[in-house]
């Protein structure tokens, strides 16, 4: 029997050793690899080509959200499912846009985690109920994803704001996280939502939008 390859990618050790232990009392599943950052399963999904990627949204450097579209765009024959404790339109929204196969809340069931799997390695989607119930408030929300509206640098807030300048300036995160004294989590939290305003798909696009529209105050 083909065993469905996994890969685990979590900034948390704790849950990336319990969804392996999770994992290996299931006969057609196969954990390939953990990596606790976005880059990092770029890069494995690259050399692997695991069947289907458990996805976190905020790990430090790259956002899952972010890494998510690097790999579709390698293989989209890859299957992703975000497993996040961040349930917001906003994050469920991005998180189609980026092509994931599924979306769900790290507190679900054995049973749901491998149901999840299966479907998505079929070929088909799979969402959470809170999710699907989320979608479902919203009928347009699918819609709106695919075509973002994009907001002028002054619809941000003011961190954002601050953090665009930032990485206008060529600053890395934790250059942003030192001079904003913030976590450099915080900061990847900051980017990801300004993408999804802007309606870009990664920090390459960021970079480029704020050098053509001038973010640097003056």
């Amino acid at each position: 029997m083909n065993k469905i390859k996994i890969l685990i990618a979590d900034d948390h050790r704790l849950v990336r050793e319990g969804m392996e232990a999770i994992l290996s009392t299931a006969q057609d599943v196969d954990v390939l690899g953990m990596v606790p950052s976005g880059e990092e399963a770029i890069n494995f999904a690259r050399s692997n080509r695991p069947d289907v990627v458990l996805m976190d949204i905020l790990m430090p450097g790259m956002s899952g959200i972010e890494a998510a579209r690097w790999i579709k765009e390698i293989d989209p024959r890859i299957r992703i499912i975000l497993v996040t404790m961040e349930i917001s339109k906003e994050y469920v929204s991005a998180g189609i846009k980026s092509g994931v196969d599924g979306y769900m809340p790290k507190d679900v069931s054995k049973k749901i985690l491998l149901e999840a799997i299966r479907t998505v390695y079929a070929g088909e989607q799979y969402f959470s109920s809170e999710v699907k119930k989320m979608i479902s408030e919203d009928p347009d929300t699918g819609e709106k994803v695919m075509k973002p509206k994009k907001v002028l640098p002054n619809q941000l807030t003011q961190r954002e704001q601050e953090v665009l300048e930032l990485v206008a300036s060529g600053n890395a995160n934790r250059e942003i996280a030192e001079s904003l004294r913030i976590s450099v989590k915080t900061v990847e939290t900051h980017k990801t939502h300004i993408l999804i305003k802007l309606g870009l798909n990664n920090n390459a696009e960021l970079m480029r939008y704020a050098k053509k529209n001038n973010a640097i105050s003056k």
